[in-house]
């Protein structure tokens, strides 16, 4: 399959170098300066999702298609928590399988990663951990939410009613002073512990979390 892979997209115009196993493919993948990769689980001596995770933790933000023939929910959300861009599944359609290569070629390598970082604040949504240096952090489903939403955008001013919005349910009976509630919750668990201040309310508006952890 993967050299019959290869003629179809030399024929469709692409440079294509083939590895068939792990450790060759993340040494290419690091030293090969790629535009895309495509790249199975099951490879022999390392495994796709490992492959994916090193390079995104080496910063390296080449877009990844994963195609495997795992194709259970749990083993596709693996793959994009680890920092895959798309998960494509065996059998799978050609045609879609091109198309989806073009959609990534034309994203570019943008930053993407699976771990979230603001100093040393850090947030792992895949394993719903919190770490403020080498100490876990302990969190509720809504702080972990609520944190999420403000890491993602680091030194972005956000407004109380953008965070009710994306962060609570649309159906929850909550008005803007939930989000100072939990504001309040998660200082004291992210900042006051480790004299730092990293949420900040900049009156009037909203909140900011700072993107060097406070």
């Amino acid at each position: 399959m993967a050299a019959a892979l290869r003629q179809g997209l030399l024929a469709e115009g692409f440079a294509v170098d083939l590895v068939h196993n792990g450790v060759d493919g993340l040494h290419q993948a690091r030293e090969g300066g790629y535009d895309a990769i495509v790249l199975d689980v099951m490879l022999p001596g390392m495994s796709g999702y490992r492959i994916c995770e090193l390079l995104r933790q080496e910063q390296n933000w080449v877009p990844i298609l994963i195609l495997s023939a795992k194709d259970g929910e749990y083993d596709q959300a693996d793959g994009l928590d680890l920092g895959a861009d798309d998960y494509l599944t065996k059998p799978f359609s050609y045609v879609v399988l091109v198309a989806r290569l073009r959609a990534l070629l034309r994203r570019g390598p943008i930053q993407r990663p699976a771990v979230l970082h603001a100093g040393d604040l850090r947030l792992d949504p895949a394993r719903r951990q919190v770490f403020r240096g080498d100490a876990e952090v302990e969190l509720t489903p809504r702080e972990f939410a609520l944190l999420e939403y403000l890491i993602r955008r680091p030194d972005e001013v956000i407004s109380k009613a953008e965070l009710l919005e994306h962060v609570w349910d649309a159906y929850d009976s909550t008005d803007l002073n939930a989000v100072e509630v939990y504001v309040g919750y998660l200082r004291r668990k992210i900042d006051a512990p480790f004299e730092r201040k990293a949420l900040r309310t900049v009156r009037g508006v909203g909140y900011r979390l700072a993107g060097d952890g406070g």
